[in-house]
């Protein structure tokens, strides 16, 4: 008897699956290290996958 397999998750097309990332700022601190940004993709919410269609949420 055949196993049955979950689909394969989608990676986030916004994002190709790398959801947060460290962004220098240019400057500083006073320990000669950079200052940095943590910014997380919008799109997928920081999980760097996408929801298959059929669980998409719809109305409220």
């Amino acid at each position: 008897m055949a196993q049955h397999t979950p689909p394969a998750p989608r990676i986030c097309p916004a994002c190709d699956g790398f959801p947060t990332v460290a962004i220098t700022t240019g400057t500083r601190h006073p320990d000669g290290t950079r200052a940095t940004l943590r910014v997380t993709c919008p799109t997928c919410k920081g999980t760097g996958l996408t929801a298959p269609a059929g669980l998409a949420h719809a109305g409220r």
